[in-house]
């Protein structure tokens, strides 16, 4: 089969992907092969490519927003069968036991493992997945529209919560990506007033296009203070921004797998008031089922710019440079 190979990490750059034909993965107990119509690009991709996250398995084909057909059913599969549509995310496996998973929160379970980091993933014709990890995706959604909502969709419905966005209420979205495309959509349909902080002219100008109350370079520039704020950029001075932006009482999620040092925090100026800052850890399944649920409710309208599968590497290329307004999805077999 044809994948997209990294075998050494480096600047993405130097172009560290290799195309490459590798054999077909064999679907074990109680998993599934899925042939892979496309899988969106993502910026823990990226860290994966370049090292901003210890590598975990080499070589390795990177990609977790998979969308694709059951072609072949490993033995004890009762779920899944041949033919249906399904999506696979970044949470490939928990150990289904530890009090974290009992407790309902198996995105902190010590021996998760994920799509693309410790196994291989999308950026391939084939992928293989434990059928109870894979999602069924709503026949609204075409593949390249399915593809975003598989993390992009999945961690911005998770800070979401964390942030407590609540019906009504006053959202500042810092960073204007994939992620925030969606949620800027998810809190509309809630009747949520929206801001917008982004340095990109472009994502400014998407994000006042797909409703935003307002949108600026600068999140001391607010209309108004909000109730929930959600951090998107990978940059630890924009935590700072974020809780200046709150009100008293409010919430900021950090919705990043990476991000770089958190400058010191002035208790009085950013946290007294009662504001809160809870970070955000992988997802949960139950996560993924009510955003595709949600989603498909509120008829969600992905931004997406396609690239062949063999143009890997310049589409990271440009989501590093902030150049796609949206998300970038990999074609292979899209319908």
């Amino acid at each position: 089969m044809r994948a997209m190979t990294l075998t050494a990490g480096g600047p993405i750059e130097s172009f560290p992907l290799v195309e490459s034909e590798l054999p077909p993965p064999v679907p074990g107990a109680g998993e599934v092969r899925v042939r892979v119509h496309c899988c969106a690009i993502c910026r823990t991709d990226l860290h994966v490519v370049e090292g901003d996250l210890p590598a975990a398995k080499r070589p390795v084909v990177p990609g977790h927003q998979i969308v694709g057909t059951v072609d072949q059913v490993g033995p004890a599969c009762v779920r899944l069968r041949a033919g249906m549509r399904v999506g696979i995310a970044w949470l490939r496996s928990t150990d289904g036991t530890c009090a974290y998973c009992r407790g309902g929160s198996e995105n902190l379970c010590p021996a998760s493992r994920y799509t693309g980091y410790h196994e291989d993933g999308g950026y391939a014709e084939y992928a293989v997945v434990r059928e109870d990890f894979a999602y069924e995706i709503p026949s609204v959604f075409s593949d390249a529209q399915a593809a975003p909502l598989l993390c992009a969709g999945i961690i911005g419905y998770r800070a979401m919560r964390r942030a407590n966005v609540e019906r009504g209420g006053k959202v500042a979205l810092l960073g204007f990506g994939s992620s925030a495309h969606i949620v800027l959509q998810l809190a509309r349909h809630r009747g949520c007033r929206v801001y917008v902080v982004s340095r990109g002219e472009n994502h400014r100008r998407l994000a006042m296009q797909m409703g935003a109350d307002w949108a600026g370079a600068d999140a001391g520039a607010m209309p108004a203070k909000a109730d929930s704020a959600i951090v998107f950029a990978p940059a630890g001075e924009v935590v700072l921004a974020a809780l200046s932006a709150l009100k008293p009482g409010g919430t900021a999620a950090l919705a990043g797998i990476h991000m770089s040092p958190i400058p010191a925090i002035d208790y009085d100026k950013y946290l007294y008031g009662e504001r809160d800052m809870h970070p955000v850890t992988a997802n949960t399944r139950e996560d993924g089922r009510k955003l595709l649920a949600e989603a498909a409710a509120a008829g969600l309208k992905m931004h997406v710019r396609e690239y062949a599968l063999a143009d890997a590497n310049r589409a990271l290329v440009d989501l590093k440079a902030g150049g796609i307004e949206g998300t970038g999805v990999l074609l292979l077999d899209s319908r």
